[in-house]
């Protein structure tokens, strides 16, 4: 399989308009690892964050949907697909069939695909839309502050412009693990978004949990999966 720096690739299947995210526990637990159905949900809080959208793209392509990734950060991995296809008894090219994978190599590419967006839907009708490493892809010594800061104005912009879609949109990014004032992009996209979600790692039994938050309080912890599940 081969990948244009711009616009890419292969097929899976998108799920369910992923449930309750972002309401209280209560809510949340009878649909773990979900996206919501409209908005942006911000997913942060582990060096792993952007290889962890892999696990829910299932629901969402078991229940038909379409999902539109967006991978900055080079993780989209076929082989981890087709084993969780494999493991509920779906067929990896249905699961191909439903997803597009474009990626980005440099902060520019990204914010180029976050502007073609509303273009890439008029032909592939995505119900989702998963981004990796933003702001992550900004913070390249080699770019200029100056051209990494307008770049990522503009992608801010794409994504405000995405509003109006019956898309819901997740951000998967590994921001917080750098140092540096373009950190400070960070708190930028987490101001635009409808939901914040924080994978944090429990001491005990190294089990990853999934915290909803607001203004920095802890809404709801959705679930906990031991981290080797994600390291296979």
């Amino acid at each position: 399989m081969t990948a244009d720096p711009i616009s890419v690739a292969l097929a899976v299947p998108v799920a369910p308009s992923p449930p309750t995210i972002g309401k209280p526990l209560a809510a949340a637990q009878g649909k773990p690892w979900a996206l919501p159905p409209a908005g942006l949900a911000v997913f942060y809080g582990r060096p792993e964050t952007p290889r962890l959208f892999h696990y829910f793209l299932p629901r969402l392509l078991a229940e038909g949907k379409r999902v539109l990734c967006l991978d900055g950060a080079n993780r989209f991995d076929p082989l981890l697909i087709a084993r969780l296809a494999r493991q509920r008894g779906i067929a990896a090219a249905e699961f191909n069939r439903r997803i597009r994978v474009a990626r980005a190599f440099t902060c520019f590419q990204l914010t180029e695909l976050l502007v073609r967006v509303p273009r890439f839907v008029e032909t592939f009708a995505a119900d989702a839309l998963i981004v990796t490493a933003l702001p992550d892809l900004y913070f390249d010594e080699d770019v200029r502050d100056r051209d990494a800061a307008v770049a990522f104005r503009h992608a801010l912009d794409a994504l405000r412009a995405l509003a109006p879609l019956p898309l819901g949109v997740a951000v998967f990014s590994d921001a917080t693990s750098f140092q540096g004032p373009r950190r400070a992009m960070f708190p930028q996209l987490t101001a635009q978004a409808t939901e914040l979600w924080r994978f944090a790692l429990d001491g005990e039994g190294g089990k990853l949990r999934l915290i909803g938050e607001n203004n920095g309080s802890q809404l709801a912890n959705v679930q906990s999966r031991r981290l080797q599940d994600f390291r296979d």
